[in-house]
């Protein structure tokens, strides 16, 4: 969901010395208040030299925030910092699941306006002909639609698509570790039952016995689900995730649950740092780090992943895969592990936009679990359809005079591309939007100290992290989800008119995180040594049909995603 390094201009890596200094004081005088607040109270009346040292460190906590307190207003604080401090420790007596949503909800779209959604015909079902290849190996890389004529016809049976796939991915695996946990026994039966309903007349879609994998933190019956930490490596659940519920519904087979970096950060986990095919010294970065490694590599013909920040695109990024990234609320996070309730997402990632377009189908829309998912407007998967006349915005600053191959390519579709402005746009002051609803997730994990077992302890690592978090004042928070709402209304003053904007993948990745726009990812050229490039495109919110159309448009039109990685092959 979240991937994240540390940049040079984060003032949190880069504080002068006296800064430093001043800080580390603030934060020993800190302690004293902590040491204050566990007792739940102050004494009546507090010795002189107790009640001084107290009333420092509400000054010095107030100043860490950008307050000064003269030495009156800070007495005035002392009952009620006490008061305060019994409240904490009585909610902290409650157990709080991970699952357990806020009472507040975020809504991408900004008040009183409508989707600006476009209306397109839906996909039809008919299917390729296809023959079946005498080495099923030949099948890796094959496209949704190809596999689903070939079970449709009866010449591929489920179960040995299913054995087949199942085979390459534990092959691939020794190399990768790209999975946590193979789903075998299940998968099998699974796809026993999709070949006797074929034998009775029955045929589900074209998912019908279609392999996929899901990032380990969806929970699966009969599976561990680890969410890549090792505090929660023998963890399980006795439900299936929505999404891997529908997916099945729709005659998918799931064959293994795939490695995410420790609790959604980056690509290590518990068991190993999952590797890019593409260079398999290098990791597939993170945090859907086996989803996109095991797609690339052809051991799953798609997978699941989630974004908070990064998650989806930047392991797709490394790895050369086809996802989409929907809006938020799209696609129901109900059985999925939770980082930021205001910033998670689910989403596909695929051969091709076309497949991606395919699965969404059949993970979107409402499930009564997951209060962010709106009713509508509902998704297809969309048809074929002429793109002239489309406007397609790109950043000036990326891209001057709009030169170079991927303009090229759009313009041969008849697209209009149209440069824009948006240097202005910067939302770094809200990443703590994230990283407090990312320490609340896990209170427990660090007030029990069990975050010391996590493999990764850095400056930029989740218990640092979360530690860090918790001296965010709750004003603070509040004022950045407001901050927020101006974005939104920003952002969806600036994508009027347009069907999508075309940019570098990591161009305004946290603020479109933060607004929840739906982005596609996918190859484009090559970058030194073989490995492929990307680029991105961002629609509408709740416009994916529109956006997978374009995107689909130029898939359709080069062959950038049919290159695949040589140890693969």
């Amino acid at each position: 969901m979240y991937d994240r390094a540390p940049s040079a201009r984060d003032p949190r890596f880069g504080v002068a010395a006296a800064a430093r200094h001043e800080l580390a004081h603030a934060l020993a005088l800190l302690r004293c208040l902590a040491a204050l607040l566990a007792t739940g109270a102050v004494p009546e009346p507090p010795r002189a030299a107790e009640e001084a040292l107290r009333l420092e460190a509400i000054r010095s906590a107030a100043r860490l925030i950008g307050l000064e307190l003269d030495e009156g207003e800070a007495r005035q604080m002392l009952g009620g910092v006490a008061r305060n401090a019994a409240s904490f420790r009585a909610l902290r007596e409650r157990a709080l699941e991970n699952a357990l949503a806020p009472a507040t909800r975020f809504h991408p779209l900004p008040a009183g306006e409508t989707p600006r959604v476009l209306a397109l015909p839906p996909r039809a079902t008919e299917l390729p002909a296809a023959t079946r290849p005498a080495d099923l190996e030949e099948l890796a890389f094959a496209e949704i639609s190809t596999l689903a004529s070939l079970v449709r016809t009866r010449q591929l049976s489920c179960e040995e698509l299913t054995t087949s796939f199942l085979a390459r991915l534990k092959r691939l695996d020794a190399e990768l570790h790209c999975v946590i946990s193979f789903c075998e026994e299940r998968a099998l039966a699974t796809a026993r039952a999709l070949d006797a309903e074929l034998a009775a007349g029955k045929w589900r879609g074209p998912l019908h016995g279609i392999p996929f994998g899901a990032k380990d933190l969806f929970a699966a019956k009969g599976a561990p689900t680890t969410w890549g930490a090792e505090p929660f490596a023998a963890q399980s659940f006795d439900e299936d995730a929505t999404v891997i519920a529908r997916l099945e519904e729709a005659g998918a087979v799931l064959i293994a649950k795939l490695s995410l970096g420790a609790l959604a950060m980056g690509d290590v986990w518990f068991g190993e740092t999952t590797r890019n095919p593409w260079n398999p010294s290098q990791g597939s970065s993170g945090s859907s780090a086996g989803s996109a490694s095991a797609l690339a590599a052809g051991g799953v013909v798609f997978a699941l992943g989630t974004e908070t920040l990064g998650s989806i695109v930047s392991p797709s990024v490394r790895c050369g895969c086809t996802a989409l990234r929907p809006t938020f609320g799209r696609v129901s996070r109900h059985g999925a592990m939770a980082l930021s309730w205001t910033m998670d997402k689910v989403g596909p990632m695929a051969r091709s936009f076309a497949d991606a377009a395919l699965v969404l189908e059949a993970i979107a829309g409402t499930d009564g679990q997951d209060g962010d998912v709106l009713p509508a407007p509902p998704f297809r998967a969309p048809a074929p359809i002429d793109v002239r006349g489309w406007k397609v915005g790109y950043p000036a600053d990326a891209y001057p005079e709009g030169r170079g191959a991927i303009f090229d390519e759009l313009r041969s579709l008849g697209v209009e591309l149209v440069p824009l402005e948006w240097s202005s746009l910067s939302a770094a002051p809200l990443r703590v939007v994230l990283e407090v609803e990312a320490a609340a997730a896990f209170d427990e994990l660090t007030r029990s100290g069990r975050d010391d077992l996590l493999k990764r302890q850095s400056p930029d690592a989740w218990p640092n992290l979360f530690r860090t978090a918790r001296l965010v004042p709750a004003v603070e928070y509040v004022q950045a989800q407001r901050a927020r709402t101006r974005l939104l209304w920003e952002l969806h003053r600036r994508m009027e008119g347009l069907a999508a904007i075309v940019h570098p993948p990591f161009w305004w990745l946290l603020e479109f995180n933060l607004s929840g726009h739906p982005t596609a990812v996918a190859p484009f050229g090559a970058r030194r040594g073989g490995a492929p490039d990307s680029i991105a495109f961002t629609g509408q919110l709740y416009d994916e049909a529109r956006l997978l159309a374009l995107a689909t448009a130029w898939q359709a039109s080069t062959s950038h995603h049919l290159r695949h990685p040589p140890r693969a092959r």
